[in-house]
């Protein structure tokens, strides 16, 4: 079987699992389409041991500095006018999610946005998450928490498919 067929066959069958899983036994702890960001991130970084590493560290980091930039701007603490603090807190966290670059965990900027962006994405799409309690909660009610897991899974489900491929492309 030629090298794109196998990964095509793998990210199928690992597929199907990765979207049973997050939907049944998995429900509310992962999100399907998050693990799916994961897994094209870890291919999109090089689909190999460090690639892995960096996505993981980089989706997860992206996601830390969206749920400090949604407390920053549920909270409020510095009293911005309200038509500027939105745009300042996010502002300054991504600054701090470019700047690390130089970091070789965290050098994947893709990866950093992607966590970031998703975080706030989820966030923002349903009210009840932007709260001062869900967003410091340990639970998977915390979206940190929640896509962190999502990412984490899905990133490990983009090495086993490309692990996969390897073994059916022989």
């Amino acid at each position: 079987m030629n090298q794109l067929t196998a990964l095509s066959v793998s990210i199928a069958v690992l597929g199907g699992i990765w979207t049973f899983l997050a939907l049944g036994p998995l429900s509310g702890a992962v999100l399907v389409w998050a693990g799916f960001i994961a897994w094209g991130c870890y291919f999109h970084t090089g689909g190999n041991t460090d690639a892995l590493k960096k996505t993981i560290a980089g989706n997860i980091y992206g996601a830390v500095l969206a749920g400090i930039a949604l407390l920053l701007v549920v909270n409020n603490p510095v009293g911005l006018p309200a038509a500027i603090a939105a745009p300042v807190y996010v502002a300054v966290t991504v600054f701090c999610l470019v700047i690390v670059a130089g970091t070789n965990l965290l050098s994947v900027v893709p990866a950093n946005v992607y966590g970031y962006a998703a975080t706030v994405a989820y966030s923002l799409s349903k009210a009840d998450v932007l709260s001062n309690a869900n967003l410091t909660s340990v639970g998977f009610n915390n979206p940190v928490v929640l896509l962190s897991a999502s990412f984490i899974l899905g990133a490990v489900f983009g090495s086993l498919s490309g692990q996969l491929a390897g073994k059916l492309g022989k």
